[in-house]
């Protein structure tokens, strides 16, 4: 598997002795270790499976890209990968694919503030 070959960086408050080879724990002022990593020529940061740390990282303004794959299935329960409380945050879309199965990819870059629409009178009746 490619990423058993890849660093790896694990932002933990707990974990101290990581069993995964080549993983660093992030610990600290991880947005200080965030920004360094970023700064480093010759890849990229990747997030797999953590939702709370997706937010965190948009919180603090450290995502550059997010790639979204939706699959053709509801689910009408689990966590929610954006929260229903916090700051509203616009998403740029630069690039969307479907594919046979149904499975969507759409990569969006983080826009800053979003601009709303005014609102629209409500008609009288």
């Amino acid at each position: 598997m490619a990423l058993n070959r890849r660093p790896k960086y694990v932002a933990s408050t707990t974990l101290t002795d990581p069993q995964w080879t080549d993983t660093t724990v992030l610990s600290g002022d991880v947005v200080a270790a965030v920004q360094e990593l970023k700064a480093k020529p010759g890849g990229e940061l990747q997030v797999h499976g953590s939702g709370e740390l997706v937010r965190w990282l948009l919180d603090n303004r450290l995502v550059d890209e997010i790639i979204l794959v939706t699959y053709p299935v509801v689910v009408g329960q689990g966590a929610r990968l954006f929260p229903d409380a916090g700051p509203d945050t616009a998403l740029d879309l630069v690039d969307s694919r479907a594919f046979p199965n149904g499975v969507t990819a759409h990569v969006y870059r983080p826009g800053g503030r979003p601009q709303y629409a005014p609102s629209m009178p409500t008609p009288s009746t």
